[in-house]
């Protein structure tokens, strides 16, 4: 199983990240959508869990719920905008992974057993850091980091 990670488009969803995300069995969108039609988009290419981010104060992004969990096959992520905003342990509530964004930056790691993820950002470029996504494979729990060029 194949799941697309994106978060912080901003209202931007670029082609190259659109097509990246093509031939994914889920998608998860870890908040600040921004306006347009983002979620519509990425819902045309595989089923969205998405959450809202802190930019997310008009519809439809408005209307995310803060936090979320995904089920990739067997495994279960707990989707949320701000890793800092975390107010579980995973382990003990039997995630395998945490999906994040707000930062803009990729980052993987794990801790207890769970593996930590924050796939950066895809919208519009901020400061000098990359442009990026990530796929996640299931059940080998491997991660690609994406970085798109546009």
């Amino acid at each position: 199983m194949i799941v697309g990670l994106i978060s912080d488009t901003h209202g931007l969803l670029r082609d190259e990240a659109e097509e990246a995300l093509r031939g994914s069995d889920l998608i998860i969108h870890a908040g600040d959508v921004g306006p347009g039609d983002v979620l519509l988009r990425l819902h045309a290419l595989a089923p969205v869990v998405a959450v809202k981010g802190n930019i997310d104060k008009h519809p439809p992004a408005s209307a995310l719920p803060a936090t979320a969990v995904a089920h990739a096959g067997e495994a279960r992520i707990y989707v949320l905008h701000d890793v800092h905003d975390l107010d579980l342990d995973p382990t003990a509530a039997g995630f395998r992974a945490v999906v994040s964004g707000h930062s803009h930056k990729f980052s993987t790691t794990e801790r207890n057993g769970v593996l930590y993820i924050n796939p950066g950002s895809a919208g519009p470029r901020r400061f000098r850091l990359p442009i990026t996504i990530a796929r996640l494979r299931i059940p080998e729990f491997e991660i690609e980091r994406i970085e798109l060029k546009s």
